[in-house]
């Protein structure tokens, strides 16, 4: 049973009267102005006088399940006012054939590139390569959307439709560099929880989706519904109110209880199959000879401040 539904019951049947619901505490969406109101936000979205907003989500082999079901769910059981349906949630893929996604899950597609509807919200999470096919749809697709969303390593797959030339993003902290390297003309950020640049927004790994889902909520309906939506669900992170709340992945990661960390992708080292580099007297351990490259050629780089 989806938690909406669970609090519908209850509700008939009186057993959340303890706590306060969305229902109760925003405005009835039949009073003046309610779904035109202006977002009490810095860069506003404004969402439909009527109907409800559709939130594509395009997934293929291997979709990394929090990067995609994380904000799905933000968008699907956000409540304002009696109406639960401010967000259309879909999945869109090459073909109705199952995707099998990260641990092994299958899912089975709601639409095709062909046959979708036409999205206000994209959603790319980290996944297998997008066929050319998927990349063209995306870039089209954003021209008439508010906003492109990429979750942790989607950026990649963004960036591969040229809608982050030139812009900020950011990406899973163990993939920095090998976005900067694959797409030089991206601005990457490091230490960040998402990134907004125009109509195209980032956030870093796995859990960052979800509060760059609630960012977007708030920025369509103001920062109370943001609120009473992570209310809602239960939802103690403050990530989305602060966009630099990744900082602790802004610099190397240091040595800690006799675990050595790559200082290209801070990702743990295993002292058996590494690879080693000194620079200024020091030693410097990593997990592949690609990193150990990288570092070398430009060693300040991954041991200096954030970009």
């Amino acid at each position: 049973m989806k938690r909406r539904e669970l609090l519908k019951t209850s509700a008939a049947f009186g057993l959340i009267a303890a706590f306060p619901r969305t229902t109760d505490l925003l405005a009835d969406p039949a009073s003046p102005g309610w779904a035109l109101a202006p977002a009490d936000n810095a860069n506003p979205l404004k969402p439909p006088a009527s109907g409800s907003i559709p939130v594509a989500f395009l997934i293929s082999r291997g979709a990394v399940l929090i990067d995609f079901v994380g904000p799905w769910e933000v968008f699907s059981n956000l409540m304002m006012g009696g109406r639960m349906d401010l967000f259309k949630t879909y999945t869109i893929a090459e073909t109705l054939s199952p995707i099998q996604a990260s641990g092994g899950m299958k899912i089975v597609p709601n639409f095709t590139l062909k046959d979708a509807p036409e999205p206000k919200v994209i959603v790319i999470p980290a996944q297998s390569d997008l066929s050319p096919a998927a990349i063209a749809w995306v870039r089209n697709s954003s021209k008439t959307a508010d906003v492109t969303l990429s979750v942790c390593t989607g950026a990649f797959q963004l960036a591969q439709t040229g809608l982050l030339d030139g812009r900020s993003a950011t990406t899973h902290h163990g993939a920095y560099v090998d976005l900067e390297t694959a797409f030089p003309k991206v601005k990457v950020v490091r230490g960040a929880r998402f990134v907004e640049e125009g109509n195209v927004a980032s956030s870093g790994g796995l859990s960052s989706g979800i509060d760059l889902a609630f960012r977007v909520v708030e920025r369509y309906f103001g920062s109370y519904a943001a609120e009473q939506a992570a209310f809602d669900m239960e939802y103690q992170g403050r990530g989305w109110t602060n966009p630099n709340s990744n900082s602790v992945y802004a610099t190397a990661r240091p040595p800690v209880d006799g675990h050595i960390y790559c200082p290209v992708c801070s990702m743990e080292v295993d002292p058996a199959t590494t690879v080693v580099s000194t620079y200024s007297g020091k030693k410097y351990s990593f997990c592949s000879g690609q990193h150990k490259q990288q570092f070398d050629a430009a060693p300040a780089k991954f041991l200096g401040a954030a970009k």
